[in-house]
């Protein structure tokens, strides 16, 4: 994951946005608003998260999936890591 230090500060911005989008998921169902609002609020919640992986599958495949220096090994690993992580993700 040191790859991804490079990204920390972007990633770490993003991962706050998301924090507040669910806080204010939270605060309306506290208020009781209404329904058409927090449906746009989860939507929006999941786009940020749906960018967030995405950002993240790329660095990963890029790393340790596509990067020259790779051995055979290290790519096959590279693809098992992220075939797992898409599966886990679409359920």
């Amino acid at each position: 994951m040191s790859h991804l230090s490079t990204q920390k500060d972007d990633l770490l911005k993003r991962v706050r946005r998301i924090a507040g989008q669910v806080q204010a998921v939270e605060r309306s169902l506290e208020a009781e608003a209404d329904c058409d609002k927090i449906l746009h609020l989860v939507a929006a919640t999941r786009g940020a998260l749906n960018g967030l992986m995405d950002e993240i599958i790329e660095a990963h495949a890029r790393e340790h999936v596509a990067h020259p220096d790779l051995t055979a090994a290290e790519r096959s690993k590279g693809v098992d890591a992220l075939i797992e992580a898409i599966r886990r993700y679409s359920k």
